[in-house]
C-alpha cells in the first residue's frame, strides 16, 4: 500500500539517511540575479533575533474594544514588515517577536475608525491606543472586505435566462445576455471565474468609477460608460473584455453600473462580525517582496509530504510577470529575485500577456510583463521536494514541442501524441543555486509531488486533458549518470489523457470513441437538460476506424476535460484533477502498473447547488477536497462511499453522487441569490496537523474576503484567518511548515501571499509591493 511506503519514507527522512543526489546544471543563477534585487547586505548581516514585543490596550469612548486588530508596521528592516494581532475580550493586545526597530502602531476594526499611528519600539511599557467609534455606516464600511461590498451586486434575474444575445436590427428580441448564458448560475460562474480570477471584486478601486472619469474626461458621465471603458484597459484588458462579451455586454454593464451607482449614493453592506474565539489568537506577519508591478502567483515554504523540510529556511514565490523566483529569508528580513532561465533563446519564448488595447489608468501604454524587457519563463506555481529543491512550472521554449513528443517510438506519444505546449518545468536547487530545465511535451500549469518512493512530480494541463508526470527518482539517477537533461527528461517524463472504460471490460483498448463537446456527454445518456442537439458524430481515437462515426458502445471513450489543478492521492495510485467545465467535474486517473496502457479515467460531476471547482487536495484518508470558487462551497468527495465503480463507467459524471458532501461558507450573499459573494481560488488540507486544529483540517482561500478560512467538518464551524491591512489580500494558495515541533505555536506556521494580478489595487495604491504572509495560532491572545 502507498501509505506504508510513505511511512518508510518518513522514517528514513527522520533518521537522516536519504541520500541527496548532487546535481550539476549549466543554468547557474550567479549571472542571473536581477539588478538591485540580490541584496548584498543580506549575506553579510548577522541574523536578527526577535525578542521584543509591544503590549497595551485599545479603548474607545465605549470602553475596551474586543476583537479589533492592532498593527505594527516598520520600514527599518531590509524589507517592510507588518505584524498584526487581535485584542482579547478586555481590549488587551500583545504583538510578539518584534525586531528592535521603530514601528508605527495603530488599531483597525469593524465599527471603529483607524486610530492615529503611534511611534513605538519593543518595550516593557504599555502602549495605550485610543480609537473613535464610526459615526456613520459609510465610515465603518471603509474597511470591510471586498465580498461584503460585492454582496450589494444583483445579478440579472433568473427570468432573463437563457440569454438571447445583443439587441440589434437582426436580433430585435436580444436581451443583452450572451446566448451561452443558459442560467443565472452560469452568469455568476462567469463573474467569479472570469473577473475574480484576476483580482478582488468589491475592493475600493473596483467599487468606484470616479478615477475612470478622471483618466478619461471625454467619456459620457454615466456608470455604464465608465464600466465599458475600464473593462478594456491595461495588461488584462483583452481578457476582461472577452469575459464581458461572453457574459453579455449590455446586461452585464447595466448590472455593474447599478452596483457602483448604489454605492455612490450611500448603499453599504451588512457589518462583518469581529474576530472571536480562536480567531483572536491569530498572529500574522507580512514582508514586502517583489516590486510595484510584480504578479506573484504562489509561494512555497516546505515539502507538502514532509513539512519539516527547509525548517527555518527561505520562502520561495514565483513572479509570473517577470519570469523570476522571489526569495524571502525571514531570519534577517531580506528578499531578492532570481531570473528563471529558458532553454531556447528568450526572444523565441513568447509572452502570454498582450499589449494593452486601451491605456492603463496606472501604467499608460506600458506593456507590463512583456518579453523583453522581462524574462519570459512565466512561472505559475512552485513546490518543494524532500531534498529542499523547488520545482516550478515554467516556460523553457516556444510553443512547439520537440519531435520525440509525437514519435510512436515513445510509448506515451504512441497513445497520446503531443505537438505543442505553452509551459514546461524547471528545478531550482538552493544548495547549488542552479536550475535544471525539463521538457514535458504537454503544457504544465500546477505542479504537485507525490509521497510514493519515486517522489513522482505531477502536472495538469490547463488547456487540455493531460495528466503528466516526471519520475524524479529516474530523472535524478539518469542525470547523475549522464549529466544530460535531454536523456534524463525522456527517461522520466510520462503522461496520460482521459479515456473512460465505457464498455466495462476493465481495460482501455484502441480504437476508442472521442467526444470533445461537454453537451454530448449528457446527450449520450438522454440526460441533457440544456436542449442540445443529439450527440454529434464522434472521432475515433487510437488506430483504426473512420475519423468521424456514430458512437460505438462497444468501445471505450476518450473525453477532453480541461484540467485546472491536480493532486495525487496519498493512499493509492489515483491522481485527481478538477475541470471547471460548467458545473464542474472531478476527474480521476488510475495509472496502473504500466501506463499509458493501464491508465483509466473516471468522471464525477459536482452536485447541485455547487459549481466551479478550482483547487484540489486529498487528505490522509484519501478524501478529495475541492473549493467551489463560484458558490463558496468546500466540497468533499469520498470515493470509499461509492457503491459501484466497476463495469461500464459513464462519461457524464453521474456515477457516485453518494460520494459528495458540500459545506458552504457563511459570508454575505449576492443580492437576490443564495450564492455567497466570496471567491475561493484554491484550497489546502492540513494533513499533518501543522496548525494544531486537527489532522486533515481543510482550508479555503477567501480571495475576496482578505482571508484564509478553515473548516471543522464535525461542527460546520469556520475560522477566518484575516489580513485587515493592507486591504486586498488575494490568496491563490497556501502551505504549512513546521520549523520546530517542540517549540509550540512559534514552531509552526501557515504561509500564503498577495497573489492578485494587480498589486496597485492593494490598499496604498501604485507603489505598493506584493507581500508574503505568515499566520501563527497561539494558545491565547496575550501569548508571547
Amino acid at each position: 500500500m502507498k501509505t506504508s511506503r510513505s511511512r518508510v519514507m518518513n522514517a528514513l527522512l527522520s533518521a537522516g539517511v536519504i541520500c541527496l543526489i548532487a546535481l550539476f546544471s549549466t543554468y547557474s543563477t550567479s549571472a542571473q540575479q536581477t539588478k538591485g534585487k540580490a541584496n548584498a547586505k543580506a549575506a553579510a548581516n548577522p541574523k536578527i533575533s526577535y525578542p521584543g514585543y509591544i503590549t497595551g490596550t485599545v479603548t474607545s469612548e465605549k470602553g475596551p474594544e474586543a476583537g479589533v486588530w492592532v498593527i505594527a508596521e516598520t520600514n527599518d528592516l531590509q524589507t517592510k514588515m507588518i505584524k498584526t494581532v487581535v485584542t482579547d475580550d478586555q481590549g488587551r493586545y500583545m504583538l510578539p517577536d518584534l525586531p528592535a526597530v521603530n514601528y508605527k502602531v495603530f488599531a483597525r476594526g469593524y465599527g471603529i475608525l483607524d486610530s492615529t499611528p503611534i511611534n513605538s519600539k519593543p518595550t516593557t511599557n504599555s502602549v495605550a491606543i485610543k480609537v473613535a467609534t464610526a459615526k456613520t455606516p459609510q465610515e465603518a464600511a471603509k474597511v470591510y472586505p471586498g465580498d461584503y461590498w460585492l454582496s450589494l451586486l444583483a445579478p440579472p434575474p433568473k427570468s432573463m435566462f437563457p440569454g438571447t444575445g445583443e439587441k440589434s436590427d437582426t436580433n430585435p428580441n436580444g436581451n443583452g445576455l450572451n446566448m451561452a448564458m443558459a442560467s443565472q448560475d452560469e452568469w455568476i460562474n462567469r463573474l467569479k471565474s472570469g473577473c475574480n480570477f484576476c483580482h478582488q471584486l468589491g475592493n475600493p478601486l473596483s467599487r468606484d468609477v470616479q478615477h475612470v472619469f478622471a483618466a478619461k474626461p471625454d467619456l459620457p458621465r454615466t456608470h455604464e460608460a465608465a464600466w465599458e471603458w475600464r473593462l478594456g484597459v491595461g495588461v488584462r484588458g483583452t481578457n476582461m473584455y472577452g469575459t464581458l462579451t461572453g457574459m453579455g455586454k449590455t446586461e452585464t454593464v447595466r448590472v455593474l453600473a447599478d452596483w457602483t451607482e448604489a454605492i455612490e449614493k450611500g448603499a453599504v453592506p451588512p457589518a462583518p462580525p469581529r474576530p472571536s474565539g480562536i480567531e483572536r489568537n491569530i498572529v500574522s506577519t507580512q514582508w514586502d517582496v517583489g516590486d510595484d508591478h510584480s504578479f506573484m502567483h504562489d509561494q512555497i515554504s516546505t515539502d507538502k509530504n514532509h513539512p519539516t523540510v527547509n525548517g527555518g529556511g527561505p520562502n520561495y514565490a514565483v513572479n509570473a510577470g517577470h519570469g523570476q523566483l522571489v526569495i524571502l529569508d525571514q531570519a534577517d528580513n531580506s528578499t531578492y529575485s532570481i531570473d528563471i532561465p529558458t532553454r531556447e533563446a528568450k526572444d523565441k519564448v513568447p509572452s502570454r500577456f498582450p499589449a494593452p488595447n486601451r491605456p492603463s489608468f496606472f501604467w499608460g501604454n506600458e506593456h507590463l510583463w512583456s518579453n523583453p524587457p522581462y524574462d519570459p519563463a512565466d512561472p505559475h506555481n512552485p513546490m518543494m521536494d524532500s531534498k529542499g529543491r523547488v520545482w516550478l512550472t515554467s516556460k523553457i521554449r516556444g510553443n512547439t514541442a520537440p519531435a520525440w513528443c509525437a514519435d510512436p517510438g515513445n510509448k506515451y506519444a504512441s497513445w497520446y501524441p503531443k505537438s505543442r505546449g505553452a509551459r514546461q518545468a524547471s528545478i531550482y536547487d538552493p544548495k547549488t543555486k542552479q536550475f535544471q530545465l525539463i521538457e514535458t511535451c504537454y503544457s504544465t500549469h500546477h505542479v504537485v509531488i507525490d509521497n510514493d518512493p519515486d517522489e513522482t512530480v505531477y502536472f495538469n494541463e490547463l488547456s487540455g486533458p493531460t495528466f503528466g508526470w516526471v519520475d524524479s527518482k529516474v530523472y535524478d539517477q539518469t542525470y547523475a549518470a549522464t549529466h544530460d537533461e535531454g536523456k534524463s527528461e525522456q527517461a522520466a517524463v510520462g503522461w496520460c489523457d482521459q479515456t473512460v472504460d465505457t464498455n466495462g471490460d476493465g481495460k482501455i483498448t484502441k480504437p476508442w470513441n472521442d467526444i470533445r463537446r461537454i453537451a454530448d456527454l449528457a446527450a449520450l445518456y438522454g440526460t441533457d437538460t440544456a436542449g442540445a442537439a443529439p450527440i454529434a458524430p464522434v472521432g475515433r481515437g487510437g488506430k483504426g476506424g473512420p475519423p468521424q462515426a456514430p458512437y460505438d458502445p462497444k468501445l471505450d471513450t476518450m473525453v477532453h476535460f480541461n484540467l485546472y489543478s491536480t493532486m495525487p492521492s496519498p493512499v493509492d495510485d489515483s491522481v485527481w484533477g478538477v475541470a471547471e467545465d460548467f458545473p464542474g467535474y472531478l476527474i480521476r486517473l488510475q495509472r496502473g502498473n504500466n501506463p499509458p496502457v493501464t491508465c483509466k479515467t473516471q468522471v464525477f460531476k459536482v452536485p447541485t447547488p455547487g459549481y466551479d471547482p478550482r483547487g484540489i487536495d486529498v487528505d490522509s484518508n484519501g478524501v478529495v477536497w475541492t473549493g467551489l470558487a463560484a458558490t463558496s462551497h468546500l466540497a468533499a468527495f469520498d470515493v470509499r462511499k461509492c457503491k459501484n465503480l466497476t463495469g461500464k463507467m459513464k462519461v457524464d459524471g453521474s456515477d457516485c453522487p453518494e460520494g459528495w458532501t458540500l459545506y458552504q461558507t457563511p459570508g454575505p450573499k449576492l443580492k437576490g441569490t443564495n450564492v455567497p459573494a466570496d471567491f475561493h481560488y484554491f484550497n489546502w488540507t492540513d494533513s499533518h496537523n501543522i496548525m494544531q486544529m486537527g489532522q486533515n483540517t481543510p482550508f479555503l482561500t477567501g480571495s475576496d474576503s482578505d482571508s484564509l478560512i478553515a473548516l471543522n467538518p464535525q461542527t460546520n464551524k469556520w475560522t477566518y484567518f484575516t489580513i485587515p491591512y493592507p486591504l486586498g489580500f488575494y490568496a491563490r494558495g497556501m502551505d504549512g511548515r513546521i520549523d520546530d515541533a517542540n517549540a509550540g505555536w512559534k514552531g509552526r506556521a501557515l504561509y500564503s501571499n498577495y497573489g492578485t494580478h494587480f498589486v496597485w489595487q492593494i490598499e496604498g495604491g501604485k507603489g505598493t509591493k506584493g507581500k508574503l504572509v505568515k499566520f501563527q495560532l497561539r494558545p491565547n491572545p496575550l501569548a508571547r
